[in-house]
């Protein structure tokens, strides 16, 4: 028996696996993109908890695109919000100079909010 059959029916190679000739199937090649913390943290979430959307996106080899579009919303909405809330409490580069101190724990403290926002809007729904 030959180790490798072509099907010209349906266009599938077929190798032979003891006594069984089984398809040979390979996924297409997909763009190899970097993800960051954001579509991380959204790729853990939706393993444990929407499980439809991950098999979805994994059957249809669109993961990483997926993934990196929600990093990069979530990156443009936390520099935005961090942007907004600084200028709007008055935390400026001023600050920064006279009082590093008061300046640092001021943009942890929006920072942190900034990311919980991001968390709750984008991140784990």
């Amino acid at each position: 028996m030959k180790k490798y059959i072509y099907d010209e029916n349906n266009g599938l190679c077929y190798e032979l696996q003891g006594d069984y000739y089984i398809p040979c199937l390979k996924l297409p090649d997909e763009e190899k993109i970097e993800i960051g913390i954001w579509g991380q943290r959204h790729l853990e979430y939706i393993k444990l908890n929407r499980k439809g959307l991950y098999s979805k996106l994994m059957v249809k080899c669109e993961i990483n695109r997926y993934l990196a579009n929600i990093n990069k919303e979530a990156q443009e909405m936390f520099f935005k919000l961090v942007k907004e809330m600084a200028k709007n409490e008055g935390i400026t580069e001023q600050l920064k100079a006279n009082n590093q101190m008061k300046w640092v724990a001021s943009m942890n403290n929006i920072r942190q909010r900034a990311t919980d926002i991001v968390n709750n809007e984008l991140i784990y729904i």
